[in-house]
């Protein structure tokens, strides 16, 4: 997807629903949250950027694990997407057969519940529960502490499988390949990239965004075309 037509859907989405969250951008147009952004701040008035609000930026600067928001609304995003991006890598992970159900010590499920609806359930009630009233949007210590477990587990179990990591390696060697060639040949990209060098900004963000911009499939076919020899058709 090229940048101006990502940064036109992002526009579109703030339009609609009046805020966006950066992790959410990042996925859903497979780039990274960097990118993401920088889209924010070239979307408007012809490259000048958004008229964001200090609260706006304090909430996508915090939306991160360490990060503390200083909105009530940056805190109820940042601790959902926790509980949501936790919860699909688990769902993935148990339907691609890296992780089951009986995988989770019992010490979670006494804090959290047996299932992912109970789960999702004792997570959210408890944030209701304990933010009600209050200044802050928080969860209780217990909660936490439960949810901070079954993050670990995901560490463990999934984000550093060997099964899962295996093909990492392979990864970073082609998009270093990637990295190397588009910094030799400038021309190989698409035209908007082009025009961004040509506008004076710099080379290696605009190679890194328009690798960014690439799907896993297209990158390892773009990969492919450029390194991997062809065999002649003989008949």
């Amino acid at each position: 997807m090229l940048a101006l037509e990502r940064r036109n859907l992002i526009l579109e989405k703030l339009q609609e629903e009046k805020r966006v969250v950066v992790s959410e951008l990042s996925q859903l147009y497979s780039v990274s949250e960097e990118t993401i952004r920088r889209d924010l701040d070239k979307l408007e008035k012809e490259g000048r950027g958004l008229n964001l609000t200090w609260e706006v930026r304090d909430g996508i600067l915090n939306h991160r694990t360490a990060g503390k928001p200083s909105t009530l609304e940056g805190q109820v995003v940042r601790l959902c997407d926790k509980i949501a991006y936790i919860h699909h890598d688990m769902d993935d992970a148990i339907r691609a057969g890296i992780l089951s159900e009986d995988d989770i010590p019992i010490t979670i499920r006494v804090i959290l519940g047996d299932t992912c609806r109970e789960r999702l359930n004792t997570l959210i009630h408890d944030i209701v529960e304990q933010s009600r009233g209050t200044e802050y949007v928080r969860q209780s210590a217990e909660i936490a502490e439960g949810m901070l477990m079954l993050r670990e587990l995901m560490f463990a179990n999934v984000y550093r499988n060997p099964e899962a990591k295996k093909e990492e390696e392979k990864a970073k060697k082609m998009l270093i390949s990637l990295y190397t060639y588009y910094q030799e040949h400038p021309e190989q990209m698409s035209r908007e990239y082009r025009n961004l060098i040509g506008c004076g900004e710099d080379k290696t963000q605009v190679v890194c965004d328009y690798i960014a911009g690439m799907t896993d499939q297209y990158s390892m076919h773009k990969y492919e075309e450029l390194f991997v020899p062809k065999a002649w058709a003989v008949y």
